[in-house]
């Protein structure tokens, strides 16, 4: 089968455990990682716009329909018909923001089917948290007993919980500092022993929910990090990679791509925690930015290491081949690729996994009359959410507007939406008629979260949008709330950080600093998700249980779906 895939090779002498000046001799085993980062549920393909392809009809282009658990299944297969010295591990956010095929049987679908794949370990990401820890410690060990018994223990009866390893060295418990979950891995393949230590962003506790993870403490990534090392070398093993489940994105303007192989252009949280990690670390497995590269990071000595990340829902799976010394403990090389899992032509080729699509069908059985209810033909055929998380968008504007109208009977007349919480555009791929059904919905805002409202100044309103782009939210990682029809203001990002917003207007009149208005938004963020903290300074707060943010949106579709444009209504002025 024909793979488009990109490599990188760099020659290494690294120590990962003797000191001794003997050299000895034995035959070199070469041994190949399997990657999969922000996989969130996706069993089944979804649209890569990094490879476009022919369309059907021959009128341009479309992006390749990659991913999916069959898909992966056949490259598994295939490379380990080639290496049995492979070993397939996991970069986070296997789980959570999932897919309703996955997400109505409480992931359980997507980890049986890891585990049948033969994953052995994952970093935890930050959205295996998202239902807080003691549904998460489930996940992993197995059972019943779930804060949603509606959904645990609907795909099979009883659930088994994961075969392979969730690993986070920098989670502990702030009451004794212990970890609750693995902090590393050793999987021992051809006589070699590889070490994997996985960790997770530390600034974990503000992109979840804080109730669900207030027993623990994110410490720093990198010191975790080589704490571990240190154990590992102990232990003798012939080599280290680690699991990340944080990452970059290429600079501004780069001509870089998935498939540019030593990428130089990267930049976000992950360069400094790489340029930390002490030297024995062969390769960094990364994730949470949803972005496919293959670059290198200078280490501590200043020498080139590899740093990768395959895009998401299984687009790429990152491929690392090491050939490792093991009679001296030692990495000789490292070979990187990011490998398209192209799922159209392992169907046409009959390569596809036919565990996966047995497991697929399965799930599909269960959850496919809630996921095919009709909801709207949209006047539109889709719309959009958008590229990156600083800029408004037509999906955004929408689900504005619908979390207003829910809440209108509560007071409420601003409407504020985080962008990462909108996970997909509406509808995904596009349907005969512009139709939308549930599932179109919910792959939209897949969290459960529900609705609340509380009362905010004008002045706090103003603090709370400048939080878009200060602190934990500058640079790359800004976040521009979608807001609902009627307000307006202008976000200039070239102002000093605290100075951005301005023009704040409700229905054209100025927004009073002193004047108190009634706002709505998600649970998530009422109290304090994505480093919004102004909203913990709200008062006469009300959480509407029985409001979920997507029944909202299915109503307002229902109701105005077929008046729909699928354009950006600009009301935030965002000036560059």
């Amino acid at each position: 089968m024909k793979k488009i895939l990109v490599s990188l090779t760099l020659g290494l002498a690294l120590t990962a455990c003797s000191t001794s000046p003997e050299v000895k001799t034995a035959q070199p085993v070469d041994v190949t990682v399997l990657g999969l980062n922000d996989f969130h549920g996706n069993l089944d393909p979804t649209a890569f716009a990094g490879v476009q392809v022919p369309k059907a009809d021959g009128t341009g282009t479309t992006s390749l329909l990659a991913g999916g658990a069959e898909a992966i299944g056949g490259e598994l297969a295939a490379v380990r018909a080639t290496n049995p010295n492979t070993i397939f591990v996991g970069g986070g956010d296997l789980i959570g923001a999932s897919p309703v095929t996955s997400s109505l049987l409480r992931d359980e679908p997507t980890v049986a089917a890891l585990s049948k794949l033969g994953m052995k370990a994952s970093a935890l990401g930050n959205h295996e948290f998202d239902q807080g820890l003691k549904e998460l410690l489930r996940m992993q060990n197995g059972g019943c007993d779930s804060n949603a018994p509606d959904k645990a223990c609907k795909f099979e009866a009883t659930y088994a919980g994961a075969s392979f390893k969730w690993l986070g060295a920098n989670v502990v418990y702030k009451a004794n500092g212990t970890n609750p979950f693995e902090p590393y891995y050793i999987e021992e393949v051809g006589g070699a022993k590889i070490g994997f230590i996985g960790a997770v962003l530390k600034d974990t506790p503000t992109i979840v929910s804080p109730t669900g993870v207030a027993e623990l403490d994110f410490l720093d990534e990198a010191t975790s990090i080589n704490k571990y090392v240190r154990v590992l070398k102990a232990k003798g093993v012939d080599a280290i990679v680690v699991l990340i489940h944080q990452g970059g994105v290429l600079k501004q303007g780069s001509t870089e791509k998935f498939n540019t192989v030593g990428c130089r252009d990267l930049e976000g949280d992950i360069v400094p925690i790489a340029q930390k990690i002490d030297p024995a670390v062969s390769a960094i497995i990364s994730g949470h930015t949803h972005q496919g590269y293959n670059c290198v990071v200078p280490d501590p000595t200043g020498k080139p290491r590899i740093v990768i990340e395959g895009d998401q829902y299984g687009h790429l799976l990152q491929r690392l081949d090491l050939t490792v010394d093991k009679a001296n403990h030692k990495v000789l090389s490292v070979k990187a690729e990011n490998v398209v899992i192209d799922y159209t032509q392992r169907k046409t080729n009959g390569t596809l996994d036919a565990n996966m699509t047995a497991l697929i069908k399965t799930a599909q059985a269960k959850t496919d009359v809630v996921k095919n209810q009709f909801v709207v033909n949209l006047g539109a055929a889709q719309i959009k959410r958008a590229a990156d998380r600083a800029s408004e968008s037509a999906l955004g504007d929408v689900i504005a507007d619908a979390q207003l109208e829910a809440t209108k009977a509560q007071g409420a007349v601003i409407a504020f939406m985080n962008p990462g919480g909108i996970r997909a555009d509406l509808p995904g791929t596009v349907k005969a008629n512009n139709a939308i059904t549930f599932g179109d919905v919910f792959a939209v805002q897949p969290f459960g979260n529900t609705m609340a409202v509380m009362d905010l100044t004008g002045a706090q309103i103003k603090a709370l949008l400048e939080q878009q782009t200060a602190g934990p939210n500058a640079g790359t990682n800004a976040k521009v709330l979608q807001v609902s029809a009627g307000f307006t203001y202008t976000l200039t990002l070239t102002a000093p950080e605290g100075q951005r917003v301005s023009a704040l207007k409700l229905n054209g009149v100025a927004i009073d600093p002193a004047a108190t208005y009634r706002v709505a938004m998600n649970s998530f963020l009422s109290t304090g998700g994505d480093n919004f903290t102004v909203f913990k300074e709200g008062k006469n707060v009300v959480q509407l249980a029985g409001l979920a943010d997507v029944d909202a949106l299915v109503s307002y579709l229902k109701a105005h779906g077929a008046q729909l444009t699928g354009t950006v209504q600009n009301r935030i002025t965002i000036i560059k």
